[in-house]
């Protein structure tokens, strides 16, 4: 019998001693989607196993989460990762954001039952992983469910602090751009998984590095490898880490060729986390101790506090005006805002690195935080007009490029016949290099505001022609 037909009846058999009756084949080194769970629920999940995927022997498990309930799409991004380190990779399709934690947690253990039933899996290696928000419910997850080792977090921070305990530690790695506003987030948890004495790395990178986020992916599965061989959960392999040890070196070095010396030491750090308990690691602490007497390096820390101070309260100050602005329509605040966004700007486009990095930082808090402003008010029971207005303003300020926030001002102007207010945001569209001629005569709420002269003016400024010149009201 060939090892395809082998895995199939093993597959099969499994599927029947657990009560369903459906049948599928198995296809390694492809994503499969749309299998079922099992006959009494229509939940399902996408699946992937590595080519050289054997029935014998115990295989590591990833749970790939996302909260749009889109499985194969969260498989994509860690299956070149899970390929090269042997991982088997499973996602449900029904985790969503608008569903209760408590039911999607439900989810999450249904469906990491149903695999354990199907595959030889090594119960020691359970993790999860997740991008942005899928990322917090993934290291959320470990909290509810004990069985699980380890959570990889990519682009997001630790989703309830206060939930974490000594008693149930689990090993928390996380992927960040430090240009990403949830980094100095992170540096925080980072901080508070120490004290706790949980096995923590956070991975981070520039935007524009040398080396892709997907590398770091596979770095991070290289991490659960070691961490389990020092927990023995998998065969120790001393060539691999000998080999491992020596590219995490090298990495070190270049960066502090190229004067990344944060990264640097950050890399040192990381290393001795790691190898503390595989190999000796006498000379790096050493070597670590010296480098954090770099005069270079003690200068870059000294600018990178200060820029996370100056960003930590900058950041008070926008949730602080904004919820206060929203309250009260303060329409007149508008220019303030403007102002804010003159030195974000100035902050992106400045001299020093590490303010480039807090100006992004601080554009991505503001965006953030406009937009779940905006998904309270519409939450609410008597939706306020106004103060959804104020805040579609205030995105075509921090988001210029983001046409449909002058249209949504243009739509509730027109409607209420404040033809000023929609040819000042129409023409503010335009200048930002809006062009789409269908979109525009498909704005709600404004077949009246179209057939005005001035409306028809300002379209022939900047489109040359307007459908509706020569119309008179």
């Amino acid at each position: 019998m060939t090892r395809s037909y082998i895995l199939l009846f093993f597959i099969l058999t499994a599927a029947f001693r657990y009560g369903t009756t459906q049948e599928f084949k198995i296809q390694k080194g492809r994503i499969l989607d749309s299998l079922m769970i099992g006959d009494s629920t229509n939940q399902s999940f996408a699946l992937y196993l590595p080519r050289n995927f054997e029935v014998k022997g115990q295989w590591p498990v990833i749970f790939v989460f996302d909260t749009k309930g889109k499985g194969k799409e969260a498989l994509v991004k860690l299956r070149l990762a899970a390929e090269k380190h042997r991982y088997i990779l499973a996602s449900s399709n029904n985790i969503h954001d608008s569903i209760s934690l408590a039911d999607n947690m439900f989810t999450a253990k249904r469906l990491m039952d149903r695999v354990a039933m199907l595959f030889p899996i090594n119960r020691s290696r359970i993790y999860t992983a997740g991008y942005k928000t899928s990322g917090r419910f993934a290291n959320l997850a470990p909290l509810f469910i004990k069985e699980i080792e380890g959570a990889l977090s990519i682009g997001s921070s630790i989703a309830n602090l206060e939930l974490l305990s000594k008693s149930n530690p689990f090993y928390f790695i996380s992927i960040m751009d430090r240009s990403d506003f949830n980094y100095t987030d992170l540096r925080t948890d980072e901080k508070v998984l120490n004290g706790l004495k949980f096995p923590n790395n956070l991975l981070v990178y520039d935007e524009k590095g040398v080396v892709s986020p997907s590398s770091y992916v596979e770095d991070a599965l290289l991490l659960f490898d070691l961490a389990a061989m020092s927990k023995g959960n998998m065969e120790k392999d001393s060539i691999l880490v000998e080999e491992t040890y020596q590219k995490h070196m090298g990495k070190i070095q270049e960066l502090q060729k190229n004067g990344k010396m944060l990264l640097a030491e950050r890399g040192m750090r990381e290393a001795l986390t790691v190898y503390r308990t595989l190999r000796n690691t006498d000379s790096l602490k050493n070597a670590h101790k010296e480098f954090k007497k770099d005069k270079l390096y003690r200068s870059l820390k000294r600018m990178r506090g200060a820029a996370i101070f100056k960003e930590n309260l900058l950041k008070e100050d926008y949730t602080y005006y904004l919820e206060e602005d929203v309250l009260t329509h303060n329409f007149k605040n508008l220019g303030w805002w403007n102002f804010q966004m003159t030195k974000i700007n100035e902050f992106i486009n400045g001299q020093s690195v590490i303010e480039q990095r807090m100006g992004k930082r601080l554009l991505g808090y503001l965006n953030a935080l406009i937009a779940d402003t905006v998904e309270l008010e519409k939450g609410e029971k008597v939706v306020d007009q106004d103060a959804l207005t104020f805040l579609w303003m205030l995105k075509t300020i921090t988001e210029p490029r983001q046409f449909d926030n002058y249209f949504k001002v243009v739509s509730i102007s027109a409607k209420n016949e404040d033809y000023g207010t929609a040819l000042f945001y129409l023409e503010e569209a335009f200048k930002n290099g809006f062009k789409d001629k269908e979109k525009l005569y498909s704005i709600e709420d404004t077949a009246l505001f179209r057939i005005t002269p001035e409306f028809n003016a300002l379209v022939k400024k900047y489109l040359d022609e307007s459908r509706y010149e020569g119309v008179k009201e």
